[in-house]
């Protein structure tokens, strides 16, 4: 199982078909950003509240992290057939010729005040008709349009996967180019204690307590330990990248714990001299390197 991105998109455009209606239709679309958890946002028409919940718990069975946009439009032909409610009409007509000839009345009907009365048009006794279409084309919908986002997320992740390995190949690179400069600093570090506590104490000292000393300090500044984590961080970061799966939080937390390591190794090697600046410059590079990783990572579900 591979790593998938949070960034996707998907649509479909659908014609419906409900009598008298033949040109509805409707586009619904998804798209998916980073976000610390699943966030499903809606823009439905007027009418879908049901549908809403369907869709939400779909979304949720289906991924697990991410901002997700769900925006339904309706596409009503101009061309398509209005019917009106003939009953309703011819009632209208006969009250307007009976009212006129029972008092003498001279005008003739208003065609507009006609057509605005309540349930005229037939278009308006259809809403609930061409909805009720529109939700079950839906639901039919949603199940392939969220494989095909995910197909989408998952192509990105194999591209954030790819960027992803060949950073830990530049940080694994330097942690090994560290640990072979480890012996030769560690003997710098040394010679530099024991000339600067040789000058402080002068000419009579007890080299022997002063070796002993050197050896405790040189102890505490060593960055062994940094480097067998960082090694190990490394290959935990590629196994949570071959199983795949939810793993934005875990790299995120690794990539934490490495920085971590690159500033003790930092911090224990300042001021070292010689070739004590190859380790500067290298851990400053790892830093850089797991920065940029961070930001890849926020987007990984």
């Amino acid at each position: 199982m591979a790593i998938s991105s949070m960034t996707g998109f998907a649509r479909a455009q659908v014609r419906v078909a409900v009598e008298d209606a033949e040109q509805l239709g409707y586009t619904l679309t998804l798209k998916s950003v980073n976000h610390r958890f699943l966030d499903l946002q809606f823009r439905l028409p007027a009418g879908m509240d049901a549908v809403e919940v369907e869709l939400r718990r779909v979304l949720k069975e289906k991924l697990i992290r991410g901002h997700v946009d769900v925006v339904m439009a309706v596409e009503r032909n101009a061309q398509a057939r209005a019917g009106f409610n003939r009953e309703l009409i011819a009632g209208y007509l006969a009250a307007f010729d009976a009212v006129r000839s029972e008092y003498g009345l001279a005008g003739e009907p208003d065609l507009n005040a006609a057509l605005r009365l309540p349930g005229a048009l037939q278009g308006e006794d259809r809403r609930d008709e061409e909805t009720a279409a529109l939700a079950a084309s839906v639901l039919e919908q949603i199940g392939p349009l969220v494989e095909q986002l995910k197909a989408m997320r998952a192509r990105e992740g194999q591209a954030l996967e790819a960027i992803l390995n060949g950073t830990l190949d530049r940080l694994a690179e330097a942690t090994a180019s560290v640990a072979a400069l480890r012996p030769e600093i560690e003997e710098r570090y040394r010679e530099r204690l024991a000339e600067r506590l040789a000058a402080a104490v002068g000419p009579e000292y007890d080299r022997k307590r002063v070796l002993e000393e050197v050896a405790v300090l040189v102890e505490r500044s060593d960055i062994s330990e940094e480097m067998a984590r960082l090694t190990a961080h490394i290959e935990h970061f590629r196994e949570i990248l071959r199983a795949g799966g939810e793993a934005g939080k875990k790299l995120d937390f690794l990539l934490q714990e490495m920085n971590r390591e690159a500033n003790t190794l930092l911090s224990k090697t300042g001021g070292v001299s010689g070739k004590g600046m190859r380790i500067t410059e290298l851990g400053l590079a790892m830093k850089a390197e797991i920065e940029k990783t961070r930001e890849q990572v926020q987007n990984v579900e």
